[in-house]
């Protein structure tokens, strides 16, 4: 309207006669009429020419001429009404009105953004005229509206922050508002960030609930820019100052000094123990001067002890402490009664193969050497006879205190039963005794502690022959035995078990005579022959060509046959059998059985011929027809 308005003044001011006249009485009512009167007209008049020189700034009222400044300065104004936003912008708005569930913020766009009355629950006191800072969301959604958040421009201005701090190692301060799996949300700058459960504390935590609600300073140790997630950490701080105080205090150390400390880590190996920001370490061997198991029987978690620092080392950061080394090393104040010959009672605190250390008192030991646990000369296993923990008393052998070093014996307590061991155990004398071990060659009998010997294989039994002791008895049964000699030297026994009966190879040698047939069962077979189980218990060994049978096969193992006796050794214990020998004298018999017969058939016929030679004095013709006939019975009987 204001252009049509426009172009009517300038053509009147062009053609009209009376230009004076119309400027000075010239009024709104005077000139509508003008505008509506002829719209047409001036659209022909526009379109026609031109007029490039001619001045906008001046009406027919001649009241809008601007200068040049002025000009520049209200197009400016003009300009700045317009305000350029794109999405995810971030602009300061004012609030222009509140309702019971938004706040209507004016960012001086075309219209107002309405934003939830939930995010400004930090705020408390929201009022009319205040500036808020927002993000812009969409500048126009589906229905024209303009959608704000001051939620999401907090989180763009907390990452920004986080972005910073964790970039310059800045301490910030934030609050744990919940729980989740493995750590704690916590509330910095309005933005959730996560503190893992390691990161809590320098100790282990368990409990995450108790520090729910709390405010607490941290650093920001990571972040994902993609994601834009970030991880914070409070033991980070922690460490820190304990690092500050560590360096503090190393400066300070030096190796004798007696420091307190707190038991805070017990291990297997020794107590970590926290010096105030520094930790050390209590090995289990400085402990006590005594033996002990684990570190746990001396020391208890939290407990406060001085200790004295033993080692350091700067580069590694490591502290050797010692708690023993505050007390006399046990051996520079033995007990004035403990001397070499005196009898001490003391606990198994060590089993080797070669003995057991027996501790007197805490830190002083000494060793039971296997040869003095007791006087038998038969090999004893210490690790058998010792038990950890056990009590023993002995008498001190050898004692050294320069050496820190003393000998004991057990068997000493006792007088040495060898002195009148012929008296006590005479030749020939029978006993019972425990087998206390069986070797391939023999069996340890122990009569009473300290006394004891071996009974041969060979003199378990007279009639069997056994390929190992085992076979015949046992370690820990009981066994008779008879004392066959005795080695005071060498502290040895001889001893016997089958001469506690009559020997039956003196009464068997006339039934298992040379010739003798017996029944036996094979029991065993190899290549060189077969052993068989004769009656009274007896054994006997045939080679393995005495094995063959009449019918071209051999005697196996398990089956009964008879067998003849080829040879009887009493003082060896041996017999020697034969099965081929039964049927192959069998069959020898026979043959000689038939000679014997022709033989004697022969001798009757000559015996014959010569009683009828003798009586016949003159050969007749029928004679000697007889004669011939006699004759030819002789010839066959010396043929066969």
């Amino acid at each position: 309207m204001n252009l049509f308005v426009k172009q009517l003044n300038a053509d009147a001011q062009e053609n009209a006669a009376a230009a004076e006249e119309v400027v000075a009485d010239s009024t709104a009512t005077t000139t509508a009429p003008e505008v509506v009167a002829a719209p047409i007209a001036v659209e022909e008049v526009v379109a026609v020419s031109a007029h490039d020189d001619f001045d906008w700034s001046v009406d027919k009222r001649n009241v809008s001429l601007y200068s040049a400044a002025e000009k520049e300065k209200y197009d400016k104004v003009y300009e700045n009404t317009f305000v350029q936003i794109e999405d995810g912008e971030i602009i300061t708005g004012g609030v222009v009105a509140l309702t019971k569930t938004d706040v209507v913020v004016n960012i001086g766009f075309k219209s107002d953004g309405l934003i939830s009355l939930n995010e400004f629950r930090d705020v408390p006191g929201l009022k009319i005229g205040d500036e808020v800072e927002v993000m812009v969301v969409e500048k126009e959604d589906k229905n024209g509206n303009l959608t704000l958040s001051r939620k999401s421009a907090r989180i763009f201005r907390a990452w920004q922050r986080i972005m910073e701090v964790h970039k310059t190692g800045e301490v910030v301060t934030g609050t744990v508002t919940s729980k989740t799996k493995g750590g704690l949300i916590v509330d910095v700058f309005g933005m959730e960030t996560f503190l893992p459960g390691s990161q809590i504390d320098v100790k282990p935590v368990t409990d995450y609930d108790q520090f729910v609600g709390k405010t607490m300073e941290f650093k920001v140790v990571k972040i994902n820019e993609t994601i834009k997630n970030a991880v914070v950490s409070h033991k980070a701080l922690i460490e820190s100052d304990i690092e500050a105080q560590r360096a503090q205090i190393m400066g300070k150390l030096e190796k004798g000094q007696v420091l307190e400390g707190t038991v805070k880590n017990i291990t297997d190996f020794g107590a970590f123990m926290d010096l105030g920001g520094l930790d050390g370490l209590l090995y289990i061997t400085d402990i006590s001067w005594g033996r002990i198991s684990h570190p746990s029987e001396v020391v208890k978690m939290d407990q406060k002890l001085q200790v004295v620092v033993l080692d350091f080392d700067d580069d590694k950061k490591r502290i050797s402490l010692g708690l023993k080394q505050l007390t006399p090393h046990p051996w520079d104040v033995l007990p004035e009664g403990l001397a070499e010959g005196s009898t001490v009672k003391g606990k198994v605190v060590n089993i080797e193969d070669y003995g057991a250390f027996l501790e007197i008192q805490p830190g002083v030991e000494g060793l039971v050497h296997v040869s003095e646990i007791t006087w038998a000369n038969t090999p004893i296993n210490a690790k058998e006879f010792f038990k950890l923990n056990d009590e023993h008393e002995a008498k001190v052998v050898t004692l050294d205190k320069d050496a820190r070093k003393m000998s004991l014996s057990i068997k000493q307590m006792t007088d040495d039963p060898w002195n009148t061991i012929e008296d006590r155990y005479p030749v020939l004398s029978k006993y019972q005794g425990l087998v206390k071990n069986i070797t391939p060659y023999g069996v340890f009998v122990e009569l009473e502690p300290g006394i004891g010997g071996m009974i041969h294989i060979s003199d378990l039994s007279w009639l069997k022959r056994f390929n190992h002791p085992s076979d015949y008895v046992k370690v820990g049964q009981h066994i008779d035995i008879q004392i066959m000699g005795i080695d005071k030297e060498n502290r040895k026994l001889q001893l016997g078990h089958k001469q506690l009966e009559e020997d039956p190879w003196n009464a068997l040698e006339d039934t298992f005579a040379v010739g003798s047939i017996h029944e036996g069962t094979v029991t065993r077979k190899d290549d060189k022959g077969a052993t068989v189980q004769l009656p009274y218990g007896l054994e006997g060994f045939a080679p393995a060509r005495h094995l063959n049978k009449e019918d071209g096969k051999t005697v196996v193992a398990e089956e009964t046959a008879n067998f003849v006796v080829i040879e009887f050794d009493r003082n060896e214990k041996r017999i020697v059998l034969s099965h081929s020998r039964i049927w192959e004298q069998a069959a020898a018999d026979e043959k000689e059985a038939v000679k014997k017969e022709a033989k004697v058939e022969a001798e009757k016929t000559q015996k014959a011929v010569k009683t009828i030679q003798a009586k016949v004095e003159k050969s007749t013709l029928g004679d000697l027809g007889a004669l011939a006939d006699i004759r030819a019975k002789l010839e066959e009987g010396e043929n066969k």
